[in-house]
């Protein structure tokens, strides 16, 4: 590491100076009396894992897309209305963002959904590439399953979503229609903690069974542990020196 502003007298070349409480057994070791504390970053129990020591980014609200939406959007919706009669009970709101159409759907109504996007003819949803979960920490229902959705037919996409609380994460499973969510679902369940009911076999599918907790939530402990990479241990996050 060099001082930026430490220069020698032979023209301004940086000179390599060590930084404070670095050793032969760093990174594992932690700065003496380090401001910056212990902890990736510097990140002191704030409950922020993202590795920057308490920055929180605040989300905007999600609004409802005013018509007419542009692109394919509009037939896309107006499809979906005629031919599913508890459009307006099932849809939460349409959003449009980025070039990209997202449905939000009442979880209990999602497996309805999608086998109308699959089936009816003016839609031919027929492929489900993706469900994945996200973790909007603060928020009321703060866990967020999301659903890409293509179709082949007509060469578009249209994303599903819908949201639960950590304290009832139940989604009733899609398999039934789109069998490709077999082990995205199980993916899910064991990152994010969302429960899949009706799923064939729910079990974790990364993490090992007897595992305690869901590694992808945003308050789950910042920890690991070591890792051999070639000959070297590499300290899990919350064991690493600190960065000044």
């Amino acid at each position: 590491m060099t001082a930026p502003n430490d220069k020698n007298n032979d023209g301004g070349v940086p000179v390599p100076t060590t930084p404070a409480g670095a050793s032969s057994t760093a990174p594992a070791e932690y700065p003496p009396a380090s401001p910056a504390g212990r902890g990736m970053f510097g990140n002191q129990g704030t409950g922020d894992v993202s590795g920057y020591g308490g920055l929180v980014r605040q989300r905007k609200p999600i609004e409802e897309a005013a018509r007419p939406y542009g692109s394919y959007f509009d037939e896309v919706r107006d499809a979906l209305e005629e031919a599913y009669p508890d459009f307006g009970d099932a849809i939460e709101k349409v959003v449009v963002d980025r070039g990209e159409l997202t449905l939000h759907v009442r979880p209990e109504r999602i497996a309805e959904v999608c086998q109308v996007m699959r089936d009816d003819l003016a839609l031919r949803f027929e492929l489900l590439s993706s469900v994945s979960g996200v973790d909007y920490l603060g928020a009321e229902r703060r866990l967020h399953v999301v659903y890409q959705l293509t179709s082949m037919t007509y060469r578009r996409m249209v994303r599903l979503e819908v949201a639960v609380s950590a304290e009832e994460p139940h989604v009733p499973s899609v398999t039934a229609v789109y069998p490709t969510a077999d082990w995205q679902e199980r993916e899910t369940y064991d990152m994010f903690g969302v429960v899949f009911d009706g799923h064939p076999a729910l079990t974790r599918i990364l993490m090992p069974d007897d595992w305690e907790g869901h590694p992808q939530r945003k308050d789950y402990p910042l920890g690991g542990v070591p890792v051999e990479y070639k000959g070297a241990e590499i300290p899990p996050p919350d064991r690493r020196r600190s960065y000044q």
